[in-house]
């Protein structure tokens, strides 16, 4: 499983490809759906993300699916980590109650910060090496960031890693230049402010210059709600 969101959509897209019945309808809207709220949502395009969402749960929830809808709002609490939004998964938490696989409660509990509870051959191979090195030593953890090859994985451990206050400036540099390389400019913007407060307290007045252009560049970019 190489990254948990690409797999989500995967997973209601199971039969693709192959010899047997036709996929339903319902699987192939709810992947398409919920890939293009993942885009919206990282560009910062809140109307977007919001209808292609709710398109997604009325998908997933029209044929009664329980596993599959708790799925998108686990997808959801994902991204919403990626920004470093509060989030704790809890509609995914209530849903999963009656319905839920080993490898979305692994990941509930990742995102969540339970480190310690999951089973880690449930979580999705990238982030095992993430989890060893989270020790307290940073640049560990930026070593095991750094060699997750999908950008996504890559910023949404960041996020963790900085909930857990096991990162420094260059955790924070790597993440603000995946999101920068990728576009994605909602998760962008909070860590280029985040570069922006810690070269202030460290009185790096150039850096905190550079860091000013760039997030007024990136504002102007973005949409209002």
């Amino acid at each position: 499983m190489r990254i948990f969101l690409v797999l989500g959509s995967a997973l209601l897209l199971a039969a693709c490809g192959s010899k047997g019945p036709p996929v339903p309808d319902w699987k192939t809207d709810s992947a398409n759906y919920i890939e293009r709220y993942k885009k919206a949502y990282l560009m910062g395009e809140n109307t977007l993300a919001d209808r292609q969402f709710t398109q997604a749960l009325d998908a997933t929830s029209g044929a009664g699916r329980i596993a599959e809808t708790a799925r998108l709002w686990l997808i959801q609490c994902a991204l919403h980590k990626a920004s470093l939004e509060t989030d704790n998964c809890e509609t995914y938490a209530n849903l999963a109650q009656s319905d839920s696989t080993p490898a979305d409660r692994a990941y509930y509990l990742f995102l969540t910060g339970r480190w310690d509870q999951l089973d880690v051959k449930f979580l999705p191979s990238q982030y095992a090496p993430l989890l060893k090195a989270a020790t307290g030593d940073a640049a560990l953890s930026n070593a095991a960031l750094n060699a997750i090859a999908d950008p996504l994985s890559r910023l949404i451990g960041a996020s963790l890693l900085l909930n857990r206050k096991q990162t420094d400036d260059a955790t924070l540099a790597l993440a603000a230049e995946t999101a920068s390389d990728q576009g994605w400019r909602r998760p962008l913007l909070v860590y280029l402010k985040l570069e922006e407060t810690r070269a202030r307290e460290r009185g790096d007045t150039t850096a905190q210059s550079q860091l000013a252009v760039r997030i007024k560049l990136l504002e102007s970019t973005l949409r209002q709600p």
